[in-house]
């Protein structure tokens, strides 16, 4: 399971890099693996400012669909074209390069230094196994 050093993560599978003010987070190679190939993926929440632990989209795959989570609180300022449904519409791009290509928001961020509740490789590491 590859679990990158340089991120930070939730409980509820997603992964934090940030820099400077703004967030980049998607779901983790864990999470993809366990809900499989996606078929789409929804985020309406662009130019919205949510809290930490909020909705700010979905994810779909064959079986199932999952909620996406805010790990930080911040406006949601971008939504990976390749994955929406009217751009590249390619959210595939997930389950094969879940920490690169498959990156679903970038946030801008209320506080930088907020990195409260979020896990480090070797904990969420713990929290899988």
């Amino acid at each position: 399971m590859n679990v990158p050093g340089n991120l930070l993560y939730t409980e509820e599978h997603e992964w934090v890099l940030i820099e400077g003010n703004v967030a980049t987070v998607g779901i983790t190679d864990f999470a993809q693996e366990q809900l499989d190939e996606l078929v789409y993926v929804e985020v309406d929440t662009v130019g919205e400012t949510l809290n930490r632990n909020e909705e700010f989209g979905t994810v779909e795959a064959v079986k199932t669909t999952s909620e996406l989570f805010m790990p930080v609180a911040g406006k949601v300022i971008e939504f990976n074209s390749e994955l929406d449904e009217g751009s590249g519409d390619n959210p595939t791009l997930v389950n094969e390069d879940p920490y690169g290509k498959g990156w679903i928001v970038k946030i801008e961020l209320n506080d930088p230094e907020d990195r409260e509740g979020l896990l480090d490789a070797a904990a969420y590491t713990e929290l899988i196994s």
